[in-house]
């Protein structure tokens, strides 16, 4: 019994310091944004909150941090609920419905997953250029509204759906946007709302593609934001100020991932299911 316990003691303590340090960056960041510029600089470092309070948190508000967490959040929540209706609605074809070249249609779904995203950019910003879309909410959204990897998840989780319940459903009279929204929706909140967490959060912390398709400071998106307060940026030399914008441009992606990681868990199979 005493080794039982002193095993269960030793695995908590490691646990506690594993997640330690994993926060640890996290911890840093909240602690540097209440201190100020000679507090940063002090040696030994100042590991303990500083005198700047909340003071670095206004400031980089009054730089208008807001306005482009606004824009992440418009583009993020679009291209979230357009992408999982994009994809639900080819998982359906692929699924339930019989034409030709069926499976070869599904191969070069599949196939684009394997090419990097730096092989993408440069014939998708000639095309965004050519439909004149350029520094526009459209050049942030409808690119990404295709997602051959939440294809390919929705498919694998509508072909484990028994085939007994399609069945019934046909002899009932129930047509597939009927049996979508009655049936399959119903079964797969958990892989939906996974899809979800995973897809705003990758929306939310894009960088390449906004840097490389806005121009103009109102459509700008966070990350870029925080990049405006980064030491040496506008002559800034404030590690503070950068960390307290990186505080609050995490507030949305958490409170995200607290509202959907129910799901996320039980979407990706990480827990048992109850």
């Amino acid at each position: 019994m005493i080794n039982k316990r002193k095993r269960i003691f030793l695995i908590q303590v490691c646990l506690i310091v594993c997640s330690l340090l994993v926060a640890a960056p996290v911890i840093f960041a909240v602690i540097t944004s209440t201190q100020t510029p000679a507090e940063v600089d002090s040696y030994p470092p100042k590991v303990t909150p500083g005198s700047a309070g909340l003071a670095r948190y206004a400031e980089v508000w009054r730089i208008g941090i807001g306005r482009m967490m606004l824009n992440s959040l418009y583009i993020s929540a679009v291209v979230t609920v357009g992408k999982i209706g994009v994809s639900i609605l080819a998982a359906l074809a692929l699924v339930y419905f019989n034409f030709r070249f069926k499976n070869l249609v599904f191969f070069f779904i599949f196939i684009t997953i394997m090419f990097p995203v730096p092989v993408r950019v440069v014939p998708l910003f000639d095309l965004v250029q050519k439909l004149k879309m350029g520094d526009s909410y459209y050049a942030l959204t409808i690119p990404f509204l295709a997602s051959a990897t939440a294809t390919f998840l929705l498919r694998q989780h509508f072909m484990s759906i028994p085939a007994s319940m399609v069945d019934a459903a046909r002899v009932e009279g129930v047509g597939p946007l009927k049996f979508l929204f009655l049936v399959l929706i119903p079964m797969s909140i958990n892989t939906l709302g996974a899809l979800a967490m995973v897809t705003f959060i990758y929306i939310w912390n894009q960088y390449l593609w906004p840097m490389i398709v806005i121009s103009s400071n109102e459509r700008q998106v966070v990350q870029l934001g925080l990049k405006m307060l980064r030491p040496g940026e506008a002559g800034r030399q404030d590690w503070a100020l950068a960390m307290a914008g990186v505080v609050i441009a995490m507030v949305i992606p958490l409170v995200i991932f607290l509202l959907l990681q129910e799901q996320f868990m039980r979407g990706f199979a990480l827990s048992e299911e109850k």
